[in-house]
């Protein structure tokens, strides 16, 4: 055979750890050597030498027969002889173990002859009746009064020794017990002192054997609605501790800046948390409801901002900026309100625009709970019909409404100062008109829906479209013009409007452009609107003066020639006079000139005009405009 391999014939005989007991060991050197009384040191000896000597001659036979093959034949009688020996040692095995159980089945047949049956050979049961073998305990010899008192000193030794280790294990457990109970109380009571103060406390999803409290909001995004679940862990002194998980350990809060001029001229104060102790575990509940707030108010920010960069809006790793005007801009940042960075101390700032800053800051937190709100709306309502489209979530209205707010404020501040520049000019002439203002005309607070709570009408009034209305009288009857800012930065036409309509009897085919967008525009038009009324006011007043002239040296009339460039046309004995009106947002120029033949149907400019008067914004200077026409209509 190739392939050698050594089966195991006979069962591994396993060392144990520990010696065989001492009878054990008495009974063997009995059965291997007979009484002790046969056993001498000098058969011991006799005995070892004669052990080694066999070992050796073994160890010989086996060196000698070692290099020697035994042929096929002598292997096969020797596994042969192998298996006998096996078998043999099973059957052997076999037969003790047949003979105990008989052994114990005739044994237990006296008092339990079926079941003891059932475990019986058929030759037992031939050979022997049931219940003819029988067990008997036999009294043991009678001991010594000194072996009986040491047995009961020893059982009472055992007893005491018993007794002690269990007072000390029972004073341990009560003394474990009493401190889990003194923990189990203090954390009860902080849980308790917790729900009192309003905070709603359930059992975590994944965890159905801890507490959480709930102190995120339930509309707030689904991101920010599954971090608003803290765990209640307790300490080893039954201490409560906040798991706030996600929730950075640290505050954070938006900050508002305003920026004028390349210069930072306002920031809003920190959002500091509402608790006296801020190390107890309802300050710790309220800084991280603050912390989340405030990471939910500038992710909303942040997509809100991104769809606003057609109106200007930049953003950058963790800043936003909104331009309001051309010389003002707001920035947005998360921000640590303890760190000392908290202050931009690298730019020159002042603290201009601090109140509009802080005003700015309450407001988007106002607008991120009006939207929290409108979600616990839609979320009571029937929900809509399910479509294999997935439904997007629209961007809160939080940095729109601002802008709109900040940008129609700057619009309607600029126009009412430009309206009364140019009216303080006709004023300062002599001019009897006025104007009159009605900012935020929309925002209707007596007309805010009953039906709802008075904080979500009074929110929804300012997210409509902004409009102010300037309505303005001119000299003449059934003169006048209208003016309507209307911003609006939630649904196209972005940005700000001006919408003027204009009432001029004297010129009814004159119209208005619609939907001006530029500064520049809409005064230019008002301006102009302005000049024709006074030009009509001139041929008007001079005509009337006319009709009731007595001599014709006394009356000059001026026609209206070019009206849309300001010019008049005079003609007295024979002189032709022409007067040339202009008007600015700073001042009122009339020239006259003096004009031969043809000259006044030119459009070329006079270069020397021979009388000029000015007027400018101040209190009514003499001679008023009027006057002044009527003295060179007299020259």
């Amino acid at each position: 055979m190739a392939d050698r391999f050594t089966l195991p014939l006979r069962p591994l005989t396993e060392e144990r750890d520990w010696p065989d007991p001492l009878p054990v060991e008495i009974a063997q050197i009995n059965a291997q050597w007979g009484s002790f009384r046969d056993v001498s040191e000098e058969t011991l000896r006799a005995k070892i030498e004669e052990e080694k000597s066999q070992e050796y001659a073994i160890d010989e036979d086996e060196g000698e027969g070692a290099g020697a093959e035994l042929d096929t034949t002598e292997r096969l009688d020797q596994l042969y002889k192998r298996r006998a020996e096996i078998s043999q040692f099973a059957m052997q095995a076999h037969m003790e173990a047949m003979f105990a159980l008989d052994f114990i089945s005739l044994l237990l047949s006296k008092h339990t002859p079926r079941q003891a049956e059932t475990s019986m050979s058929a030759y037992l049961k031939q050979v022997a009746p049931l219940g003819s073998l029988e067990a008997e305990v036999i009294s043991p010899p009678p001991k010594s009064e000194a072996a009986v008192r040491d047995t009961k000193t020893v059982s009472r030794g055992w007893r005491l020794q018993n007794f002690n280790a269990a007072a000390d294990k029972l004073l341990k457990s009560a003394s474990r017990l009493e401190n889990e109970v003194a923990s189990e109380t203090r954390y009860w009571q902080e849980v308790l002192a917790v729900k009192d103060k309003g905070w709603k406390l359930c059992r975590l999803p994944r965890e159905g054997q801890a507490l959480g409290v709930q102190y995120g909001f339930l509309e707030a995004t689904p991101i920010f609605r599954d971090r608003g679940l803290a765990a209640l862990r307790r300490s080893e002194d039954g201490a409560l501790i906040l798991d706030k998980g996600l929730v950075p350990t640290k505050a954070k809060t938006v900050r508002i800046r305003v920026k004028d001029h390349g210069i930072i001229t306002g920031s809003s104060k920190p959002h500091r948390s509402a608790a006296q102790d801020p190390d107890s575990i309802e300050g710790r509940i309220l800084q991280a409801r603050d912390t989340l707030y405030e990471e939910e108010l500038f992710h909303e920010l942040f997509r809100e901002a991104r769809i606003m960069g057609s109106q200007g809006v930049t953003t950058r790793q963790n800043l936003i900026q909104c331009p309001v005007s051309e010389e003002q801009d707001i920035l947005l940042d998360l921000v640590d309100p303890d760190h000392e960075a908290y202050a931009d101390g690298d730019e020159t700032k002042s603290e201009e625009h601090n109140v509009l800053a802080d005003a700015l800051a309450h407001s988007i937190r106002i607008l991120l709970c009006y939207a929290h709100r409108q979600n616990l709306r839609r979320r009571t309502q029937p929900p809509p019909p399910l479509t294999p489209k997935r439904r997007h979530i629209p961007e809160y209205l939080l940095l729109r409404p601002i802008m709109a707010y900040l940008q129609h404020s700057f619009h309607v501040r600029w126009l009412e100062s430009f309206m009364k520049d140019v009216y303080g000019v006709l004023q300062s002439a002599g001019l009897s008109c006025n104007f009159t203002a009605a900012p935020y005309s929309s925002v209707n607070l007596f007309n805010i829906d009953r039906s709802g709570p008075k904080v979500e009408g009074l929110i929804r009034q300012f997210l409509l479209p902004l409009d102010s209305t300037f309505s303005a009288d001119l000299l003449m009857p059934q003169s006048s013009f209208k003016v309507k800012t209307r911003t609006n930065l939630s649904v196209p036409p972005f940005g700000t409007l001006f919408e003027i309509s204009l009432n001029l009897p004297h010129y009814p085919g004159v119209h208005a452009p619609n939907r001006i967008g530029l500064h520049d525009q809409a005064a230019t038009i008002i301006t102009h609107f302005i000049m024709l009324d006074i030009v009509a006011a001139i041929e008007s007043q001079t005509s009337a003066a006319s009709s009731i002239a007595k001599t014709e040296a006394e009356s000059v009339s001026w026609e209206a020639t070019y009206p849309h460039h300001g010019e008049l046309l005079a003609v007295s004995d024979g002189k032709q006079k022409k007067m040339k009106v202009i008007l600015s947002r700073d001042e009122l120029i009339v020239r006259t000139y003096d004009v031969q033949g043809t000259e006044h149907y030119s459009r070329a400019p006079n270069p020397t005009p021979s009388q000029t008067h000015t007027w400018k914004a101040g209190p009514p200077t003499s001679p008023s405009l009027m006057e002044y026409v009527a003295a060179v209509s007299k020259q």
